[in-house]
């Protein structure tokens, strides 16, 4: 019987109902977190929302998200044949399920109003 990983992650929304979803995946030693969970998106659940913009490389600090307590990124941390317990960024506005609002407040788009029309 092949290995598995069990993957709970936080779902929801930040007005909405939060909840946990467990996901069982074939473990794949050397793979990362991220690449679980681009394995469960496009294979399971369309719907798991969590960022990212590299892969692999740690270059772009989108895909941080809290792994069993700790923060990591998720595409440097390895998954494991175990439980694994995913939430959001602490202490950062919730967006939806993994994904937090990063960005400094002065840098998000949208801050600045809308240019008058002549």
């Amino acid at each position: 019987m092949k290995p598995v990983a069990t993957l709970i992650i936080a779902r929801g929304e930040r007005e909405g109902r939060r909840f946990q979803q467990t996901y069982k995946i074939d473990f794949e030693p050397g793979e990362s977190v991220l690449d679980a969970l681009r394995r469960i998106h496009s294979e399971r659940d369309a719907t798991l929302a969590f960022r990212y913009s590299c892969i692999n490389a740690n270059a772009c600090k989108e895909c941080m998200l809290l792994l069993d307590g700790k923060v990591v990124y998720a595409c440097t941390a390895r998954l494991e044949a175990r439980k694994m317990l995913l939430k959001p960024l602490p202490n950062k506005p919730l967006i939806r399920d993994l994904v937090t609002e990063i960005a400094a407040p002065d840098e998000r788009i949208g801050r600045f109003a809308p240019l008058d029309k002549p």
